[in-house]
Formats: C-alpha cells, sequence, structure tokens
C-alpha cells in the first residue's frame, strides 16, 4: 500500500534532549497505525513531529510526499486532521460552530455549505443530534467524537488521535474503536493513533511501532497479534500479554 507518512532514521526529541535515535518505518494509506510504549518513551513526541509541532533533531520525515516546512506547512496542515487528548474543543462554540471552524478558516465553502458539511460530518460521527449542544453539556466521549468530526473537516489524508479512550469507560471506549473501524472502512481513512489502552490496540490496529525509554529506540514494529505471540524482545511480550504499559 502507499504510504503517507515516511520515517527514515529519525532522531526525535527537543534541542538538547533527544528521546528517540535512528526511527525508520511508514504508515500506510487506509490503515489504523499505534503508537506505543510506557511512559517518556517518545510515543508523543514521534506524533508531534508528524503533525509538525516540533521538527526533527535528525533524518528525514516525510507526509504525504513532502518535508515540514515554511514553504509547505500550508498545504500539510490542510492534508492532516487532529484529535487532541482532551478533544480541546472551544467551551464558547456549539458542537456545529467547532466542527465549522476549519471550514471558515481553510476553505472557500458559503456558510451554507459550511453548516451542511458540519452536519454531515457530525453524522458521520453519530452526534447530528448534538449540534446545537455546547461542549460542556456532552459527556467526554461525545467531546472526543466531536473533535474527531473537526478534524476531518478538511477531508485530510491521515487523521491523528492523541488517546482518544484516555478517561473513558470501557463501553464508551469500545464505541469509539467502532466508530474508528467504521469511519476506515466507510471512507477509507487513515488513522495515526497514540494509545496504551490494549483492547483497542488489539482491536483497531492494523499495525504498531513500539519505543522503549530506556533503549531509546524502536523496538517492535508489526501487528500487535503477532508481536504478542513471536516478539524475540520479552519486554514487547509482556507488554502485550500482560498489559505492563502505562501512561
Amino acid at each position: 500500500m502507499e504510504p503517507v507518512i515516511e520515517l527514515d532514521k529519525v532522531d526525535a526529541g527537543y534541542p538538547g534532549a533527544t528521546i528517540l535515535k535512528n526511527v525508520s518505518f511508514d504508515v500506510r494509506k487506509g490503515e489504523v497505525f499505534a503508537l506505543l510504549g510506557t511512559s517518556g518513551c517518545g510515543k508523543s513526541t514521534i506524533m508531534k513531529h508528524m503533525i509538525g509541532l516540533n521538527p526533527v533533531l535528525g533524518g528525514r520525515l516525510k507526509v504525504c510526499g513532502m518535508e515540514w516546512s515554511d514553504r509547505t506547512r500550508a498545504r500539510l496542515c490542510r492534508k492532516i486532521g487532529v484529535m487532541y487528548q482532551s478533544g480541546a474543543l472551544f467551551g464558547n462554540m456549539n458542537c456545529l460552530e467547532n466542527v465549522m471552524l476549519p471550514l471558515e478558516e481553510f476553505s472557500r465553502l458559503g456558510r451554507k455549505a459550511r453548516r451542511e458539511r458540519a452536519m454531515a460530518l457530525l453524522a458521520d460521527v453519530e452526534l447530528a443530534d448534538a449540534a446545537q449542544k455546547m461542549p460542556a453539556e456532552i459527556s467526554g466521549g461525545m467531546r472526543k467524537r466531536v473533535a474527531i468530526a473537526r478534524a476531518m473537516a478538511l477531508d485530510p489524508e491521515v487523521v491523528f488521535l492523541d488517546e482518544p479512550s484516555a478517561g473513558l469507560d470501557p463501553v464508551t471506549s469500545a464505541s469509539l474503536d467502532n466508530l474508528i473501524l467504521k469511519l476506515k472502512s466507510e471512507k477509507a481513512m487513515t488513522f495515526v493513533v497514540v494509545t496504551h489502552e490494549l483492547p483497542s490496540i488489539f482491536k483497531i490496529a492494523d499495525r504498531c511501532a513500539m519505543f522503549d525509554k530506556s533503549r531509546q529506540a524502536m523496538i517492535a514494529l508489526g501487528v500487535p497479534a503477532e508481536l504478542k505471540e513471536s516478539s524475540e524482545d520479552p519486554f514487547v511480550r509482556n507488554f502485550f500479554s500482560r498489559g505492563e504499559c502505562h501512561v
């Protein structure tokens, strides 16, 4: 499958603080790719590099065939969508207005078309009846669904989800997993997911990359079930078999 994101010998971290070294993998079009590891291992740092918040310290990272730069930033920002862990909805806007915001900022659609597009996206995440509600009036799981709808507003090539199950009860978390799989199937969407929830990992992830803080390295890459059964690394097997993954 066609790669949407490519990392080639990337050093990840911040100026003066390297967290991961020599990381190479790709994310393929139409798959759900999970970033895994214990607290401080670098999975969120890698995502920040992917979405252009921080430059890589070394190596090459391409998103949709382009590296992040001042010249490409405007184009790349329209090719990705991001759902942050808390949802990050604007509390002074209702759900419909939150989803419309990227369209108002970055599209040439008229107001009626923007509204119709936003309503269709809310329907996609099964929240059309919450369009006029404020974020404070809906549950945490519903806020994350609205945030996913907003992330999809500009029809991005890849959507990033930061800990989508964090803070949710098992039933709500499973429902969100089903939504991700539905969007992947019906809209051929590509997702990159930072998560530590084993049920979600096994349910939604086509492939995953796992990182280790002590070794400053990517220590596993592949299908979760296959890594659980056949990895030669005891840390990886324990991670998948006993759930030893904490954030």
